[in-house]
């Protein structure tokens, strides 16, 4: 297993554990919006249409902790349904740590859909070992199907409300939210000035002209955040902004 160290604060040339992982990260007192990504060394969100081929073992480590950390995985319906996502389950030793501290085994599954698009029989649904939500608008079908293995709300007239959204989620009970994407679930939320902390994974490769970025749609005003560690695997970076 590659070693992960930690560059900046305070550099060490010794591996740490996944509790430090979890201690660096951490469950901030104030609810919180992360959005977890991965990305090329020259910004591509993509090979060959999946973001797998970006990622490797140290990544997945940090993408695995950092589900553990949430009460919420927040997902578009578009990347759930591209990347094949499979029920929100932890390993033993995950849950324990979550029910050690109070929390409940499994973090919940949320997906952001207009179109309900959506299929019941895929295993984020299916399989879910928590009912997930679906986050929908005024306008969407009706699919009864749907309801059968997820909690339909609505939020918003035409359109998603992100904002009415992650209001409804921490209601709920869920203040800490981690969003996996994909890149115009991220737009829209930079948009709505919801996101707290990126945690950008940079994987050493060079892709050429094609994919797209992390984020997308509508332009909107730059925002400076703050780098809080980077923590590195041979060559490959995990950096944590926040707010």
């Amino acid at each position: 297993m590659t070693a992960i160290r930690r560059l900046s604060p305070d550099p060490a040339t010794a591996g740490i554990d996944d509790d430090t992982i979890a201690d660096l990260y951490g469950r901030p007192a104030e609810a919180t919006l992360r959005v977890n990504f991965v990305t090329s060394a020259d910004g591509a969100v993509e090979i060959e249409g999946h973001s797998e081929g970006l990622s490797g073992g140290p990544d997945k480590r940090v993408f695995g902790v950092l589900r553990m950390l949430c009460d919420a995985l927040v997902v578009g319906a578009g990347t759930l349904r591209h990347e094949g996502y499979r029920a929100l389950r932890l390993d033993e030793r995950r849950r324990a740590w979550r029910v050690a501290r109070g929390l409940p085994a499994y973090p919940t599954l949320v997906v952001v859909s207009g179109a309900l698009d959506l299929d019941p029989r895929q295993a984020a649904f299916a399989d879910a070992p928590v009912r997930p939500v679906i986050l929908t608008h005024g306008r969407a079908p009706h699919r009864p199907d749907l309801a059968e293995v997820a909690d339909l709300v609505t939020v918003g007239d035409d359109a998603v409300d992100l904002g009415a959204a992650v209001d409804l989620l921490h209601r709920r009970g869920h203040r800490q939210l981690l969003c996996e994407g994909g890149p115009h679930l991220f737009g829209g939320l930079t948009a709505a000035d919801l996101v707290d902390e990126v945690c950008l994974t940079v994987s050493p490769l060079l892709t050429g002209a094609g994919a797209g970025r992390i984020t997308a749609g509508p332009a909107s005003p730059p925002r400076t955040m703050r780098l809080r560690h980077a923590l590195a695997a041979d060559d490959v970076l995990m950096l944590r902004y926040t707010r």
